[in-house]
């Protein structure tokens, strides 16, 4: 397995060059943020189901475009969880990490730019940000729902990419968790388990926005490394 492989194409089946992995996890990243967050900000009509459905099949979609050439992580806790679990250089952490922020804050500003050509749209809290509070859930429920679904993210993608693993199923297999997980979370804090994709939207939704996203890179960050950790002590299988 490549160590980039978190899709059901070998990253390592044609050679690419370090700068393509890169517009790769931005590309996927971009697409991430502007299927997912833009079916909230402009479906109004869609519920639950339809977001939920919405970021898994950006991530189903872009593991299988982009897989090949990157692993299409298009998370930083990803990468980070990948790495912990010595799936992945560390080496290669910051420019992956750094792809993937600049990758959905374009979305974001993209999102904004056609968001704004409605009469009276106002950013602040309609840019799809996540939040806690305001007579929903308290901070530690979302602290605790963050880290424990991104580290169960981090299972899945995990088993689904070993190599004792149908790989052709893996990006089927990690669209629909990460579908799964914003079913239960959406009603919580709006689902992140993304430190990208919450910054991708927060540097537009204001002051509020921008206050909270701290706990939405640390948590999903915290979650990744604990099931890098404990997968394989868990499983067995370090592969």
């Amino acid at each position: 397995m490549s160590e980039a492989t978190t899709t059901p194409i070998p990253a390592d089946a044609v050679p690419v060059t370090g700068g393509s992995r890169l517009g790769a996890e931005a590309l996927g990243t971009f697409w991430l943020v502007l299927g997912g967050c833009g079916t909230v900000i402009f479906a109004g009509d869609v519920d639950r189901v339809g977001v939920a459905l919405a970021f898994g099949l950006t991530v189903l979609t872009g593991a299988y475009a982009l897989g090949h050439i990157s692993g299409a992580h298009f998370n930083p806790a990803v990468t980070i969880g990948l790495a912990t679990a010595k799936r992945f250089d560390w080496k290669d952490v910051p420019g992956y990490v750094a792809a993937q922020v600049v990758g959905a804050t374009i979305a974001g500003g993209v999102l904004l730019l056609i968001a704004n050509g409605m009469d009276g749209f106002e950013a602040d809290g309609h840019m799809a940000t996540n939040g806690w509070g305001d007579g929903g859930y308290d901070l530690w429920a979302v602290l605790i729902g963050e880290v424990v679904f991104t580290a169960m993210f981090l299972y899945v993608i995990l088993g689904a990419t070993s190599r004792r693993a149908t790989p052709a199923v893996a990006g089927v297999t990690i669209g629909l968790c990460l579908t799964l997980i914003h079913l239960v979370m959406i009603p919580v804090d709006g689902t992140s388990v993304n430190p990208a994709r919450s910054l991708g939207v927060a540097w537009f939704g204001g002051g509020h926005a921008l206050g909270q996203v701290w706990l939405f890179i640390v948590a999903p960050l915290i979650g990744a490394a604990v099931a890098g950790v404990t997968h394989s002590l868990i499983t067995g299988d370090s592969e």
